[in-house]
């Protein structure tokens, strides 16, 4: 039998809403590396053993099976729906017009929910790639983002808020620039962003921007992700887990590194997300939100190992003409329109 946690006893995030949520949720993220099978087999654990935030998407390829999950939960009284906080998020293929609405009827077919508790766009932009394709791919219909294209897919999140299907609507892999030029025509605004947090790639101007804007972070690669996609790594990336003031400070707790990476992140204040389908690790990754706080000059010291390190930087994404990944992050001096 799991340990199971006390979900009263996981700290809590107030949304701008009001609402409280759980200050770190369960990724569901494995679809280059595990089964359909085997998240939603990790997702059923998770529930049993106190978890009681979950982050979907389509384009995962495991809504179906997850739902099957959450339906048996229900049905059998582990817990209510209303104790759940799950999220989903529209792919880059499914921005056109009406196209939102039917990807989030079909997640909600394949959840087998009424309405989910936050949908995100995806990506800011409509480019894709096929499900499993290596780091040199490339969709010659990508184009750079525009803020007239994601504005019509954010008055279709808006009206799928105003139906009921979804309670908040959110952004996610936004910069500062693609922020101030959309947040201003928003009739309703995002109650959360997702973005790459983590103690190599912390974000601080980022972060410190959308909680002004009353907006709260969830923070993915909240380990630096060591299962990434292979697409995603390139040889300069740094792992946080064998950082040495990580390390030194796990030794501390008596921890793995990869604990004190999400104490940090939640002591910090975003919600990571954290996937794994070991039922050590999650429930390892729940425990510790409850217990054992790192100290004020152990978050300093974690401070210090900032290193501008993203893991996640989209180059499949980019657009014929493009320089670089460093386009995608506006970081070349490319102009937002």
């Amino acid at each position: 039998m799991a340990e199971t946690i006390n979900p009263n006893l996981v700290p809590k995030r107030k949304l701008s809403t009001g609402e409280e949520i759980p200050c770190i949720g369960m990724g569901t993220f494995g679809s280059d590396r595990f089964t359909p099978a085997q998240v939603s087999q990790a997702v059923a654990g998770a529930i049993r053993c106190g978890y009681r935030m979950f982050d979907c998407a389509a384009v995962y390829g495991n809504e179906d099976r997850i739902g099957e999950v959450f339906a048996e939960a229900f049905r059998e009284g582990a817990v209510k729906r209303e104790e759940l906080f799950i999220t989903s998020k529209v792919w880059n293929d499914m921005h056109g017009q009406g196209d939102v609405l039917l990807s989030c009827a079909k997640t909600l077919r394949d959840l087998k929910l009424d309405y989910v508790d936050a949908y995100f766009v995806h990506w800011p932009f409509p480019n894709y790639h096929a499900p499993g394709c290596d780091g040199d791919s490339r969709n010659p219909n990508s184009r750079p983002f525009s803020a007239d294209e994601f504005m019509a897919t954010w008055r279709q999140m808006e009206r799928l808020h105003d139906m009921g299907l979804v309670r908040h609507i959110g952004m996610s892999s936004m910069t500062i620039p693609k922020l101030e030029a959309v947040l201003p025509l928003c009739r309703i605004q995002p109650s959360l962003i997702e973005m790459e947090l983590h103690p190599c790639f912390q974000q601080q101007e980022l972060y410190e921007y959308v909680l002004a804007k009353g907006i709260t972070p969830i923070g993915f690669c909240p380990i630096g992700s060591p299962t990434r996609p292979e697409r995603d790594m390139t040889p300069e990336d740094i792992a946080d887990i064998a950082v040495p003031e990580v390390v030194e400070v796990a030794k501390a707790h008596g921890v793995h590194p990869a604990v004190i990476c999400l104490k940090w992140a939640v002591q910090r204040g975003q919600i990571p997300i954290p996937f794994s389908v070991y039922e050590n690790e999650y429930v390892s990754n729940l425990r510790c939100t409850t217990e054992d706080p790192l100290t004020e000059a152990e978050m300093a010291k974690l401070k210090t190992v900032e290193r501008n390190c993203r893991l996640i930087k989209g180059q499949v994404f980019l657009w014929p003409g493009a320089n670089d990944w460093h386009d995608l992050w506006d970081e070349n001096g490319v102009i937002v329109t």
